[in-house]
């Protein structure tokens, strides 16, 4: 059993964070604040979930948790498994990853090419998604491998820590503190990592949390969700309400409008998560003062979603139909 040397600052793993941060002149043409996207989708595996999986595996090699022969077992609907599969591919690590039908076709493949081993769970866990089903599963099979490893993305605190950085490069991107960030909500990681890098800069930036309709984070009622990434049926445990300026709401029809919208303004394609973000965005503008800067996360890119989000037909499918 050996420990696995990080180098981070070599290969593929040099490419994990200092994502873009872009003006967005177009997507609320009349709007007198200045927006900002911060593209995750930069990152070599699409999204943000990049800079988790890498801060989580680590952190757990440095302390020696996780060996070269060690099998990494973890629950994901598609983003945190992209980022841990390059991962453990580049390191030769066994990989494990309990998904549901959420998850699509292009993401599968993905993970495939990767050599990561998928286990697909199909039984509702009562709160509108799947996530209490695919962590029993995460736990049988914890049980059952010997030196197996859970990043545990949902109580992990190097999950947050690794966006501490994200702020940084918002700061040195723009050259003072934002006023406003928008950020969709999941493991809400990406949350409290931005909550705690704002208290320990003393900066007075906003963080407007973005969640799913039907999603449990801020108490709404358990309900289907078909954008997957965002919103849980199960409350985080990194949530801390005193970092959070205002909490909004957006359906899924809502989230796919917001991805359109972004498309055809500013030629980014990006996923349901980011849409979501632009659709808060517009709905909190009249609150915002002119001149503030706003910040906006993207979480991921919008190409595993073109047989969904960007396909006419399975719009028509799900909404009969966007606004134009």
């Amino acid at each position: 059993m050996d420990k696995i040397k990080i180098v981070q600052h070599s290969g593929i793993l040099s490419c994990i964070g200092n994502t873009p941060l872009i003006p967005l002149n177009r997507v609320f043409c009349d709007s007198k604040v200045q927006l900002y996207g911060k593209l995750e989708m930069f990152n070599p595996g699409g999204s943000i979930k990049d800079r988790t999986a890498f801060n989580i595996l680590k952190n757990a090699m440095d302390k020696g948790i996780v060996s070269d022969n060690t099998t990494i077992i973890e629950s994901t609907s598609g983003n945190m498994g992209i980022g841990l599969a390059r991962i453990c591919h580049y390191f030769g690590l066994r990989l494990i990853l309990v998904t549901d039908p959420h998850i699509n076709t292009l993401t599968v493949n993905i993970l495939k090419a990767f050599e990561a081993e998928i286990i697909t769970v199909d039984k509702h866990d009562g709160n509108g998604g799947y996530l209490k089903t695919r962590l029993g599963k995460v736990q049988e099979l914890l049980q059952e491998i010997p030196n197996s490893f859970w990043p545990d993305q949902y109580h992990n605190m190097d999950n947050p820590s690794a966006h501490e950085q994200t702020f940084l490069e918002i700061l040195n991107s723009l050259r003072k503190e934002p006023d406003y960030i928008f950020v969709s909500t999941s493991t809400c990681g990406t949350l409290r990592g931005l909550g705690d890098a704002i208290l320990k800069h003393n900066a007075l930036t906003k963080i407007i949390a973005v969640d799913a309709v039907g999603s449990v984070i801020f108490g709404d009622k358990p309900n289907k969700r078909i954008i997957p990434g965002m919103g849980a049926s199960h409350p985080s445990n990194f949530l801390n309400l005193e970092q959070v300026e205002d909490v909004i709401m957006i359906s899924d029809r809502e989230s796919v409008e917001g991805c359109h919208h972004l498309l055809k303004t500013e030629s980014i394609l990006a996923g349901g998560s980011s849409g979501a973000v632009v659709k808060a965005i517009e709905k909190k503008l009249l609150d915002i003062p002119d001149n503030s800067s706003v910040v906006a996360i993207f979480a991921d890119n919008g190409e595993r979603y073109l047989n969904t989000i960007y396909s006419e037909y399975w719009v028509n499918q799900q909404f009969n139909s966007l606004e134009k």
